[in-house]
């Protein structure tokens, strides 16, 4: 059975396109409101999703996306409200990928097997898990694999050939670059030498490379494609503009946005 994100990046490849994949978390600001954030992306043109599992201590998260979960979880929402939410966005979109960001300690209180079965039934496509280290892979690859899901793994600058190595023995979908060594957030700057990491990754695997950790601008979305990347990954800027409207939950300012990035993730595209 071939992948929902296998087959939409051969489609992006086959246009010569490149993906923009924006990430929230389910069931904020509320569950009404969360739906809506996700329709607004999938119209917007979002190649991918990349929804998240609000936790108690997201050690991966900047303080947007901490301040965030935490509302979450104050508000009551659990993860099989968040499992019924995603099959209400497959309800709205059949095709589009949808990647789950967890810690392990959610999928060691559910156990693989019921977890992975679980988040397949409701509709995901690929997990990964922030906090596990790919020497602990193994005990959950059975189960992922069993259930039909793709193990998402994060690359950074400071991955060496060796442990590049161990991560594409497990990965699927796609590598998640980081532009930098730290939390997510916004960011200013860039290391130089993210093309040859792009192009190391390139050269070692056919799975797309797709950058987050601090791209929130079309500019910045530009500069990482045209190092090489296949795509590029945007969550912190996306809370951050639905908490400027406050109590008024307004769509347009964050509608807009998108829109911003995908005219230039298309643009990087004709160049």
């Amino acid at each position: 059975m071939t992948n929902r994100y296998e087959t939409r990046f051969s489609q992006l490849k086959a246009s010569g396109e490149k993906a923009f994949i924006p990430f929230t978390l389910l069931g904020w600001p509320n569950r009404r409101n969360s739906l809506q954030i996700i329709q607004a992306m999938i119209e917007s043109g979002a190649a991918a999703l990349e929804l998240g599992l609000a936790f108690s201590d997201p050690i991966a998260d900047g303080p947007t996306i901490q301040k965030a979960a935490f509302e979450t979880l104050a508000s009551g929402f659990k993860v099989s409200d968040a499992l019924e939410l995603i099959r209400e966005v497959r309800k709205i979109d059949e095709q589009i990928p949808i990647g789950l960001l967890v810690y392990y300690n959610m999928v060691l209180a559910k156990g693989p097997e019921q977890f992975f079965a679980g988040v397949a039934e409701a509709g995901v496509d690929g997990v990964l898990i922030a906090d596990l280290p790919v020497e602990s892979a193994d005990e959950l690859q059975d189960a992922a694999r069993k259930a039909g899901v793709e193990m998402i793994f994060i690359v950074s600058p400071l991955t060496d050939e060796h442990r590049l190595a161990q991560i594409l023995q497990h990965a699927g979908a796609f590598l998640y670059l980081v532009s930098r060594l730290g939390i997510t957030g916004v960011q200013e700057r860039y290391d130089s030498h993210l093309k040859a990491i792009v192009a190391s990754v390139h050269k070692t695997s056919h799975l797309p490379v797709c950058v987050g950790f601090g791209v929130s601008t079309p500019e910045q979305a530009h500069s990482m494609l045209e190092l090489g990347a296949d795509g590029v990954i945007t969550g912190s800027r996306i809370i951050e503009i639905v908490s400027e409207t406050g109590s008024e939950f307004n769509l347009q300012n964050l509608k807009d946005y998108l829109n911003s990035m995908v005219n230039s993730v298309q643009l990087t595209a004709v160049d």
